[in-house]
């Protein structure tokens, strides 16, 4: 058994940096296109590691990748804010790929504009 645990937390050494690196890595974003939408809310998930939303824009359903939760919060973005149906205005950056996912700044609803980031 005592063997077998190097094994294993070199397992983990390798796959968490490798995952963290793939997750939080915002170079498949294009930073030089920003884009503004509005939009109906159609899903929010608000949780960590940040949260995330979608809303239907020009045909298509959007994913938006939101803050963290503590960090929306301490801004002044609340839950209740993003509810299913509320139009909002999202300020970010498209992916590169063309899929239809965006990377927020800045959200406006209510007339309530939060800096993201």
């Amino acid at each position: 058994m005592f063997r077998l645990m190097p094994l294993s937390v070199a397992a983990v050494v390798l796959v968490v940096p490798a995952a963290a690196l793939a997750h939080h890595g915002w170079s498949s974003y294009d930073a030089e296109k920003a884009i503004k939408i509005t939009a109906p809310v159609t899903d929010v998930s608000w949780g960590n590691p940040h949260g995330a939303a979608k809303v239907r824009h020009a045909g298509k359903v959007w994913d938006v990748v939101l803050a963290p939760v503590a960090r929306m919060e301490a801004r002044g973005l609340s839950r209740e804010m993003l509810t299913s149906g509320k139009a909002v205005t999202l300020e970010g950056y498209p992916r590169k790929d063309g899929v239809a996912e965006m990377r927020i700044e800045r959200v406006t609803v209510d007339g309530k504009t939060v800096e993201l980031r």
